[in-house]
């Protein structure tokens, strides 16, 4: 998809984002309304699909992540983390506040929420949620379901150090631009991987929080966008 290029005022702001998700993006109603994996999206297997033949949705274990966007000296950022080095999955690697789905859980909004609140110490209070992209199936067998939601003022953040090395945000300007986006290559279970990454400053975000990332920016902010 081509990027818009001629950008209105104020579009790179969490009321910019708001009104481009209205009707694009699923409700949490529609999508608690809704059984896993009915929205099947993005994988990491489109880029590579030698690498494994596509199981079903409902064979995935079931996860969701928050898309935390805060607004900052008039512009918005989306917040990240970056996991702590001694972690076994994932190790250094930047993503988004989330994790499995608990048995506790109600459904994939509480998921998203209760994980934010454990890792970046987020008050489901200061949450405004926005939408669900579709659901984006990863390699290590997880089925997440993306929640876009925007940070009112007021909230605080603290990491769970246990999980968390650092907390920081990018512009979503940066984010929503397709020609930042790069296609990289590595070997992964003997096969080259290709995947999506987007350079940010010192930073790498690859894999799946860049897939994620990437169809937010496809869905919202392209030329062929509904916003």
């Amino acid at each position: 998809m081509a990027l818009v290029q001629d950008k209105e005022a104020g579009e790179f702001t969490t009321a910019g984002l708001r009104i481009r998700a209205r009707g694009v993006l699923a409700t949490p109603e529609q999508r608690i309304a809704c059984a896993d994996g009915a929205f099947p999206g993005r994988n990491d297997f489109e880029l590579s699909p030698e690498l494994e033949t596509m199981d079903s949705f409902e064979q995935k274990r079931t996860a969701a992540v928050l898309i935390p966007v805060i607004e900052r000296e008039g512009a918005a950022s989306i917040l990240f983390t970056q996991r702590s080095e001694h972690l076994p999955v994932h190790p250094g690697q930047i993503s988004f506040p989330g994790g499995r789905k608990d048995t506790g859980d109600a459904n994939v909004v509480e998921t998203a929420l209760r994980e934010a609140r454990e890792e970046i110490g987020l008050d489901p209070e200061f949450v405004e949620t926005v939408g669900f992209l579709d659901d984006y199936l990863t390699s290590t067998g997880y089925r997440i379901s993306p929640l876009v939601a925007i940070i009112r003022e007021g909230y605080s953040i603290t990491p769970d150090r246990s999980e968390v090395a650092d907390i920081f945000d990018v512009p979503l300007s940066h984010l929503m631009n397709a020609e930042n986006y790069e296609m990289h290559t590595r070997e992964w279970r003997g096969v080259k991987r290709v995947f999506h990454a987007i350079p940010c400053g010192e930073r790498f975000i690859w894999g799946a929080t860049a897939g994620m990332l990437r169809n937010l920016c496809d869905w919202l902010y392209s030329s062929e966008s509904k916003g």
